[in-house]
Parts: C-alpha cells; structure tokens; sequence
C-alpha cells in the first residue's frame, strides 16, 4: 500500500486508536498494514466496546482541541456529541485533587508536555451528577515529527472512587459518631501547625473529656453509652462552628477540637463554657434521661507549644486541672500544670492509705432554722489531714476520689463516723450525709446504712442522706427499690442542689424525698432589683410545700439574702452567715446545754468576692521593671504595693508572667499603694481567677531574636523593650519594702 494513498474512513478511525493497544507513540499512521476485513472486524470490536459501557475513546488536535469523543460520554454528561466536539480537553474533565495531594499539575500543563500519560484521574465538568474517568493517552505525530494531537481512552472508575472514598472515611472518621478520629485530627493539627508557624498565625486546641460517662455505660450499657456519644457529637457542632473549626473524637469519651487562628482566651472561654453547658443538659436515651458533664483543656499554639505534640501535651494537662478542680469546667494551659499534675498524682497515691493511716476527720456545718436561729441539722464533710500537706481542701481531694474509684469507700466511712458522732450529741439534731452516685447503685448500700444505725444506736429519723440528681441515671426499678429500702429504715432523704439545671419535676413525683436544697447559685444576686432568683426560689418553696417537705437555702452569707430567705418562707439556712464547717469538739462544746443557738454574723449586704492575692507582678514603665506586690486583683484593675509616691495618672504595663502583660493607669496613689485601671478587662482563667485576654506572641519574640519555642516561665525579658540608640534612663519611683512602711489606700 502506498503511504502517500489518502486514507479511507475505515482507515482513519482506526489510525486513531490502535496505538492505545500496544507499542509507542508514534506517527498517526502504525506500521503494520491491515487487510480490508481485519480493518472492518477492528472497527467492529472498538464500537463494541465502546457500546459496552465498558471504556470509551477520544482524541484532540494540536490545539488541544476534542476531535473524537464516544457517544457514552456525552450521554453521562448530558450533552450530543457534536457539542462536544470542538471543546478544549479542559472544558470536559477536571482534575482530581485530594485533600492530602501536593500536586501542581493542570491539564493544560498536562497536554502541553506530548507526554504519554496513563490512569489521570478526572471528573465530568458541567454534569448534573458526579462521574469520574480514568483517562490515558498518546501524543500523536507526523512522519516529520510535528505534533498532531492525543489519541486516548477511559474508563468510568465512579464506583470504586466511591468505594475508596468509604474506605478512607472509615480511616479518617469515626464510625460511631462521624466525627473525624485521632489519625485525622493529628494529620490536619499537623499540617495546620506548619503552616501556621510559616504564616505566623495562631491556633488553639480544646481536649474534651466527658464526666460521668462510664456511669451511663456501667448502668444502662454499651449500646446507651453509643447512642449518648452520638448525641454528644451533634451538640459539639452545633455549639462550635467557628471558621475553620474540625471536631474529632479521639476514643472513648474523648473529643478534640481544633479552632484556627483563635489566641483570645476571652472568647476561647465563652466557646468551652458554652460546650460545657450544652453538653450538661439532660439526654434522653431508650426512655431514660442522663445527664452528664463536660471537662475541658485548653492550649494555644505557639503560646503554650509549636508543635502538634508539645501542644497535645499541654491541652492534655490542661484537662487533666480542669478534672481535679471538681470537673464541669475548663482550663488554660500555664507552665505550673506540670508541678500540679505531679501534685495530683502524689495526693492520689496518698489518698490510698489516707482512711488506713487514720487520717481523715469528719466536719460539720450547721443548718439553722429560719425563724429561730436553732441548729436543726449538720451536715457532714470529710476533711484529711495529709501529713505533709497539711489539710487538703476537699475541692481537691474528692474529684481524686472520684476519678481514682475511691468515692465509695470514702462515702461509707464518713456515713459510718458521721453516725457515731452524732449519736453522741443530745438532743434531737440530725446529721446529713452526702451519698455519692457510686454508693446508691451499690445494691448493698442499705445494708450498710442500717449497719451504721445498728453499730452507733442512732435513731433513723436523725439521719438525713442529701442525693444528687445523679442517682437517676441509673435503672428506674433499681432506683426506686432502693428508695423503698431507706424509707422502710426510717432515714430521712434530701434532694441536693436543687435547680442547678437539670431538675426534673418527675423527680419529686417518684422520690420519697423529705427536704429539698436550693443550689447557691439562686441566692446569689436574690436581692438585687430585677433579678429572677426570688421568683424561682418562691416557686420551689410552695412547691414544697404543697409536697409537704422542708427547703434548705444554701450559701447564704449577708442579712440582706437572710431577710430574702425569711421572707421567701424558706425554712432552713446553711452558709457562713451562722457558721463554717467546725470539728466534733466545736460541736459538742457549742451543744453542751442540749441546744446550739446561732446569732446570724456577716455582712449587711451581699458583695461579690473580691479576689484577694499576694502575689509578685512587674510594673514596666519606659525602659524599667519595678517588683511589686499586688493585693487583691478584679477584672478591671488591683492594687499594688511597693512603690512611693506615684502620680494618678502615670501609665504602666503590669508584667504578670508568662507573656501576659496589661495596660494600666494609675487612678489612685497614697503613699506605697497604687490603684490601676486596666485598658482592657481581664478574663475568666476557669481556675476562678483572672487572666489576659491577650499574651506576647513567640512570634514577636522571635523576630527580637529569641528561639521560636512556647512562652517560658517568668516576666517579660526587658531588653526587649529598649531600642537601638536609646540612652541609659534614671528610674522614676522609688521602690520601698512594703513590710517597712504600711499604707493605706484612700
């Protein structure tokens, strides 16, 4: 055959595509000659396959141009044929590019090598639903060697893209939840952390840890505790939807959240509180209702650790103080977790041996009757004194104990000693005796009660058993038998905390409960105009009444809330306006004429704590630091003590450590002491104390010339703040001990 010969259309269609069969790129014509017949027979096997579905065929001109397209491909795609012809290649398919592809490549850039190219994967532009090819194609060339186009095929790889897409859902998603798991949340912390460290941005990290979980597995069962992990994990998004944002579940009860370019604990505050209480109210699982907590850890990169695992690290610590400080709350990560954490674990240990080694003591606060100041009932606390420590307050060891399962033992022995002593008192005063939620679900915990009895001779209805709402996640028929064994002992029971939030009517409809204690959280503010609290409190009253059981008001500390409560008909106080937790001793001597009669003592008027401290801060001003101590801190200033004579007015940048520093002025001065004003109001450190909003970026420390790391312990390094150029300066105040010479602030 002469190879000058015009080609027939037989001939064309398949010089087209034979070369996709084997062998090189090469000329548009093969060198290999075909009869007539096999030419048909080729043609008929290409449109065969073609019409199967199976794969298809294209190819483009010079101009990267569509010059032949199977009509499979326009049909998925929604269009004729002959709109696609003519089309550049890059009009019909766009390039895949996965999450975790680095890749740079274009088509364009692609075509533009005349490069073979094999399994390119790309889907359908333009098209009603979602379709993707697996592409391979041929630069095509003239016997001179001048570039002609691409001859090519494809395959339809729809379906098992979307197989691998669930595959690698299920690596990087948790199945129980949907949320993304620990290999997601560390890979994109990771990348994210790099990439920030390069753009000099910030990005914080919440470690969540739920609070009472474990309960709902052991009482309900598994299949409860995963319909509760999913309840949690749509509230999670629904609570955080900062830009950016990603929410994982690590395992278990634990949940990550990853919030980009977020460094003002403000605002990281208001994010936890607000996950805290969403996560705080009562769930519904198979017809019962739960109600759990929420701890939570905070750490911000590059403050508190540049990379992804030296801030995991702190996050982690960060939790683990939010835990121990009574849970339900949150925490910012600082550098004396470490000496905190390591404090924790000795005092777990410790506890261990604490009741064996005699030294646990029980304490008990007075609850007085409103209209006669008569001590009606005492309630007991466990108090320890540590040997080394000296008196742990409970606020540290009891989250221990609950966290290390040593609650119950600690429970019994205080119900135990707590009858002892109060059968030892005369007259008629009861003892209350917190039951924790591990205690009631022992189904031998009544036995013990009238062990308790039995051993200390007390009477029943002297003893008064104070419950959390708690006791109700257990099972319902559990729960009430256990309700009936007590009542049928002839103890008295006292719904705790009462209106925190999860209250439930139901409650009072099934329980047996003798008295209920309205949560301090009501009495603060009761007096103020405008405020809400009386109502609720008055409602609680005549609902008890009408149920015909005693309230106790908790925390009440001034007249004015006293009056309130009397005017409220509530019938019993407790709170520091009549007494403090004293020891058996206090008691016995305060009871010796067979009553204790309490005059109330406190202020006329309720005053929100000022927080009083006795601290070391800097006070920078110009190019000087002065050591000075500060008194007592509110969010929008404190008092300082160390330096003579300073005008009101004169500015200063308090240096608290830590690369947190605030803006003040001077507003009052008086000898050594110094009123300041911050610029900006300090934030909850949710350890019920203050912080910045803001702290000195590594950031700006690095380009002054110090390593990129997280911020160090310690104040600010001063030679930061001089400028090249700038001349020795004489200090402006004097400082002066303030042992030497006290003062007092007008």
């Amino acid at each position: 055959m002469n190879e000058n010969k015009q080609m027939g259309p037989s001939e064309n269609t398949l010089g087209r595509f034979k070369n996709l069969f084997g062998g090189r790129g090469g000329s548009a014509r093969g060198s290999e000659q075909l009869t007539e017949l096999e030419q048909h027979q080729a043609i008929v096997l290409l449109r065969d396959y073609e019409e199967s579905g199976i794969g298809w065929f294209w190819s483009s001109n010079e101009q990267g141009r569509i010059t032949y397209v199977s009509d499979i491909v326009a049909q998925k795609m929604g269009r004729s044929r002959a709109e696609l012809i003519g089309q550049p290649v890059q009009s019909l398919f766009v390039l895949d590019r996965t999450e975790d592809s680095g890749s740079e490549r274009t088509l364009p850039l692609i075509f533009s090598a005349r490069k073979t190219f094999n399994d390119l994967q790309v889907r359908a532009e333009n098209s009603s639903t979602e379709i993707w090819w697996s592409i391979a194609g041929r630069p095509q060339f003239d016997g001179e060697g001048r570039f002609l186009g691409y001859n090519g095929n494809g395959v339809d790889v729809t379906a098992s893209r979307q197989s691998q897409r669930d595959a690698s859902r299920l690596a990087q998603y948790d199945s129980l939840t949907g949320l993304a798991n620990r290999h997601r949340m560390g890979k994109r912390l990771e990348a994210t952390l790099t990439a920030y460290r390069a753009a000099k941005r910030s990005c914080a990290v919440m470690m969540l840890d739920l609070d009472r979980f474990k309960q709902v597995n052991d009482t309900l069962g598994h299949p409860a505790g995963d319909e509760l992990l999913k309840q949690v994990a749509q509230r999670l998004q629904r609570s955080v939807q900062e830009k950016g944002c990603e929410i994982g579940r690590l395992g278990g009860d634990e949940f990550q959240i990853i919030l980009p370019d977020i460094d003002d604990r403000g605002r990281l505050g208001e994010i936890a509180k607000t996950v805290i209480n969403m996560l705080s109210q009562p769930y519904s699982i198979d017809g019962s209702r739960c109600v759990i907590g929420a701890s939570v850890g905070i750490a911000i990169a590059p403050y508190d650790g540049v990379g992804s695992d030296e801030l995991i690290r702190s996050a982690d610590l960060a939790l683990y103080a939010s835990k121990g400080g009574g849970r339900g709350q949150f925490r910012f990560y600082s550098s004396d977790l470490h000496n905190e954490a390591e404090r924790r674990r000795q005092i777990e240990e410790d506890l261990r041996d604490a009741l064996a080694n005699d030294q646990m003591r029980v304490a008990y606060q007075p609850i007085v009757d409103t209209k006669t100041n008569k001590v009606v009932t005492l309630e007991a606390f466990s108090r320890w004194e540590h040997p080394e420590l000296g008196d742990v307050p409970p606020g540290v060891f009891i989250p221990i104990a609950e966290e290390a399962n040593l609650i119950g033992a600690l429970g019994d022995w205080v119900l135990k000693q707590s009858c002892i002593d109060a059968a030892l008192l005369p007259g008629n005063v009861r003892v209350a005796v917190n039951v924790s939620a591990a205690q009631f679900a022992n189904p031998g915990f009544a036995s013990l009660v009238a062990q308790a009895l039995a051993h200390s001779e007390l009477p029943p209805e002297r003893l008064e058993l104070e419950l959390t709402e708690s006791i109700f996640l257990g099972d319902q028929a559990s729960t009430e038998e256990m309700f009936s064994q007590l009542k049928m002992l002839g103890v008295r029971l006292a719904l705790d905390d009462f209106g925190t939030g999860y209250s439930s009517l139901s409650y009072l409809q099934h329980a047996p409960f003798d008295k209920i204690k309205i949560d301090k959280a009501f009495i603060r503010g009761v007096t103020e105009e405008g405020n809400r609290n009386g109502a609720i409190i008055a409602s609680i009253v005549s609902l008890a009444e009408a149920l015909g059981m005693d309230t106790t008001a908790e925390g009440i500390e001034a007249h004015d809330e006293l009056e309130e409560m009397r005017r409220l008909r509530v019938k019993q106080i407790q709170g520091f306006i009549y007494a403090t937790a004293v020891s058996l001793e206090d008691v016995c001597e305060a009871m010796i004429s067979g009553e204790w009669v309490i005059e109330p003592d406190g202020p006329s008027k309720y005053r929100p704590e000022r927080r009083t401290v006795l601290r070391k801060v800097g006070l920078i001003h110009e190019d000087h630091r002065y050591e000075v101590t500060m008194r007592n801190l509110s969010r929008s200033g404190c008092m300082v003590e160390g330096l003579v004579d300073v005008p009101a007015g004169t500015q200063f940048v308090v240096d608290f450590g830590e690369g947190q520093l605030a803006v003040a002025v001077v507003r009052r001065s008086a000898g050594v002491m110094q009123g300041l004003e911050f610029e900006q109001q300090m934030v909850d450190d949710g350890a019920g104390g203050l912080c910045t909003r803001h702290r000195v970026s590594p950031y700006v420390l690095a380009q002054a010339g110090m390593p990129l790391a997280a911020l160090p312990p310690g104040q600010y390094p001063m030679q930061l703040m001089q400028q090249p150029g700038m001349g020795i300066t004489i200090p402006k105040f004097g400082q002066i001990d303030p042992k030497s010479k006290p003062s007092k602030l007008a």
